[in-house]
Order: structure tokens, then sequence, then C-alpha cells
């Protein structure tokens, strides 16, 4: 017992001399404090909408992945058992796509990305909440089965596009749904998050959707809502990743062993594939004007023609300008068949060109791809470059391609390079990029969606006056009454 006393005794005059309990009762407060900091709550409160609509962007580019490449599979399929097939599924598709989007949501149509840049320029003023007219669930709903019909027909469209409406159009309703109570950011910064996001699910590229809501979204310091812009692609990529695995765009085509000269290649590669993406939007473009003249008869007339146009080339000619052109990438960059028709890459050009004046949904980010990679084979054939050699032409081409359309040079390098994981290869598809973007000036000094974002500009402020109009004649008429 006496034993026990000086053993306790001692404990207590070691605590004391060490002064634990004070310690602890400071360590104890400090996390106290840390817990009821008004920032941190706040920034809590911001992160957790971000957070939400993140995982359930992911979630929808997942499910709209696998119905995409489903309805592909459909249409090569059907292909399969009765070539000929294409007469009734090209026009029908097309016309039946169309309607969807014109009678229930019209801004659903084509991309999607030049929506979401109209969006978040109404944003930012006093017309924000016109932004219903280009972001919403029923926007996502159209823009889902518009495309996958539409792809089912043979359209020569891409799923990137319209995912970053779909997340646009998710993050801006996710901002409606938070409490008046919580601290909130602006529109804007949702809008734009929410883009990012998409480009990163629908590719598996997160580096490529920051540097996309950077180059051609931004036109606000992304410092104000920087960790909510990458925690957003974090989440929405690692979600795609969750069910889709760690895949690869396009997977790891061989690079290795490049020649000195092959950056004479890059550059030759780039100027044609940047000037034929920049004519590929004039021509969608020119047909767009063409196309707002017709009465609705006419309107449908054309459609058929270009469902017919579509499935004669495709039986007598080439089916490469069916679908999205994934196939085309992966054969030439993954088989010795480096072989490619010149007139392929008119095709690939035209295809996207005539799906996209349909008036239904679906976007010209894989199809730029594709008929970039069709200018890189082609030029590799005709001056006899083989192997790793003519696989960076044809990245290169790639890179150029989309470039010229979107002019936005350091997303177009940085998408392609994530979806190979070729870094060794980052200077060449940078140069690719830089010098596309100075040839596609030879033919239009503005990108293809910086346009387009001003017709929707228009369209929404219009369809706006014709409704105050409305209202306003209905007042008067009740007054009169």
């Amino acid at each position: 017992m006496p034993l026990l006393k000086v053993i306790l005794k001692r404990a207590f005059s070691v605590i004391m001399e060490n002064n634990w309990l004070n310690k602890l009762r400071q360590r104890g407060k400090f996390i106290f404090d840390v817990v009821t900091n008004d920032k941190l709550k706040n920034n809590i409160l911001y992160a957790i909408p971000f957070w939400f609509a993140s995982l359930l962007t992911g979630l929808i580019a997942v499910g709209y992945t696998k119905l995409f490449g489903y309805s592909e599979e459909l249409l090569h399929y059907l292909l399969g058992i009765h070539k000929w097939l294409i007469f009734l599924l090209a026009p029908i598709c097309f016309c039946f796509a169309s309607y969807i989007a014109f009678f229930f949501a019209p801004n659903a149509r084509g991309s999607g990305i030049p929506q979401v840049m109209a969006a978040i320029d109404l944003s930012a003023s006093t017309r924000s909440k016109k932004i219903g007219m280009l972001l919403s669930t029923r926007i996502i709903i159209v823009k889902i089965i518009s495309s996958i019909v539409m792809l089912i027909g043979g359209g020569a469209i891409g799923r990137e596009g319209p995912t970053i409406q779909i997340a646009g159009s998710v993050f801006r309703q996710v901002n409606k749904w938070i409490p008046a109570s919580w601290p909130k950011l602006s529109n804007k910064s949702f809008i734009l998050t929410g883009a990012a996001a998409g480009l990163a699910a629908a590719f598996n590229t997160p580096l490529g959707g920051i540097v996309f809501a950077i180059e051609e979204l931004a036109k606000i310091h992304i410092s104000l809502f920087r960790t909510a812009l990458f925690s957003a692609v974090i989440i929405a990529g690692l979600t795609a990743q969750g069910f889709l695995g760690p895949y690869l765009y396009l997977g790891y085509p061989n690079v290795q062993g490049l020649r000195a000269a092959i950056f004479i290649g890059v550059a030759v590669a780039a100027i044609l594939s940047g000037i034929c993406g920049a004519i590929m939007s004039k021509v969608i473009l020119a047909l767009m004007k063409f196309r707002s003249n017709l009465n609705t008869g006419r309107n449908i007339l054309f459609i058929i023609s270009i469902g017919l146009v579509v499935a004669c080339i495709a039986y007598f000619i080439d089916s490469h300008i069916l679908g999205s052109g994934k196939d085309l990438m992966n054969t030439m960059l993954f088989t010795d068949n480096k072989h490619v028709h010149w007139y392929t890459v008119i095709f690939r050009i035209l295809g996207p060109a005539l799906a996209f004046n349909t008036g239904a949904a679906g976007g010209v980010f894989a199809p730029a791809l594709a008929a970039g990679a069709a200018v890189g084979g082609l030029l590799a054939e005709a001056f006899h470059v083989i192997g790793a050699n003519a696989n960076i032409l044809i990245l290169s081409g790639m890179v150029g391609f989309l470039t010229g359309v979107t002019r936005t040079p350091f997303t177009s390098a940085i998408l392609v390079l994530e979806m190979t994981d070729r870094h060794s290869v980052i200077f060449h598809l940078m140069i690719a990029a830089l010098i596309a973007n100075i040839a596609a000036l030879v033919i239009d000094e503005h990108s293809f969606y910086e346009q387009l974002k001003e017709g929707y500009i228009r369209s929404v402020m219009n369809e706006s006056v014709k409704a105050s109009n409305e209202a306003d004649d209905e007042t008067s008429e009740t007054i009169a009454g």
C-alpha cells in the first residue's frame, strides 16, 4: 500500500511538471476552435453541392457512355445482317432525332459546348434567369435520346460535347437545390465547373477537363473556385473509372524510337489538319445558314436528303462516314494497316457536317479526332512513314484537327496526351497544336464554338422577348375583357 501511494504521488508530480493536463486542454480547445471555425464550415458547405453534382455527373456519364457504345454496336449488327438497311436507318433516324430535339428542347441540338458557353456569358449578366433555356433536366433527357437515335442511324457524332452540356445542366440543377441559408458560389462558377467535370468523365481526362475550363470557358479568375473545380473533376472522373475501369480512351500506341526529322512531318500534319478542321467548321456553319431559310416542309426534305446521301456514300463508297470514327482511330493506331483512301478524309469531314445540320443532338469532338487521324494516316502513307513515326503523325493530325475546330491548342494536346498516356511525345503534340492553331486562322479567325455561342445567345434573347410580348398581349386582352 505505501508503495502504491509512492507510485501515484510520483506519477502526479510528473504530470504536473510536464503540464500534460494543460497541453491536453489546449489541444482540445484547438480542435474545438477548428471544428467551429466559420471559414471551415463555409468551405464544407460550399463543397458538398459540388461533390454531389460531380458524383451525379459521373454516374450519368457512365450510363451515357454505355448507351452510346451499345447503339454503335447495334448499328454495326444491323448493317452486318443487311448492309442496305442503312437506306432505311439513316433517313428515318435522322428525322426522328431531329424531331425529338426540335419539339421537346430546341437548345439540346448539336454539340452542347456552345450552349454551355452561352449560359456562362448569360450567367454573368442580369439575364442569368434565361440560362434555363440552355441547361435543364429536359435538356439532359432530350440530349441523350436524340443523340442515341442519331447514332443508330449512322450519324457521325460524338458524345463528349453532349456530356458537357449534360454536366452543366446537372450542376445548375444542384445549384438551384441549395438551401438559401447555405453559402453559394455564382451560377457561372457552377456551370463552368460542371463543364470541366463533364469532359473529364467523358474522355477520362482530368487534366484535359481543367485545361478546357481555363482555356475555352473561363473569363474569370479560377482562383475564386479552383478547389471546387479540381475536386469536381476528380470526383466525376473517379466515378466514371469506378464503373468503367481505369480505361484509356484510345490505349497505348507505339511512339518509341522517333526520328528527329519527324518534327517536320508533325508540322506538315498540323498545318493540313488544322486547315481541314477550320474548313469543316465553315462547311457546318454554311449549311446551317442555308437550312435556316427553309420552311418546315423543305426542312424535312433536307434532313431526309442528308440521310440518303450518307447512306449512299456508306453503301457504295466508304462506310467510314458512319459513326463517331473511334474504330478508324483504333485501326490506324494499333494495327499495321495505316492505309487510308484520300476520300476517307473528305467523308470524315462531310459526315459530321451533315449530321450536325440535321438539328439532332451530337458532338464533333470524336469525329474531329477521327478526321485528324485520317489526315495523319494519309500523310504517313504518302511519304512511306511506318511504325511509331506513322503513329505520331496520326496523333498530330488528331490534335491539329481538333485545334482547327475548337481553337484550344493546349486542351487538344492534353486530351490526346491523356487518351494515349504517351507523355514522351508531349512536345510533339504541343508543337502540332500551336502550328494548327495558326494555320486555322487562314480559313477563319474565330472558333467554331464561339460563333455558335453568339447564335444561342441571340436565340435565347429572342425567345425571351417573344414570351414577354405574348404575356403582355394576354394581360391586355384580360384588361380589355
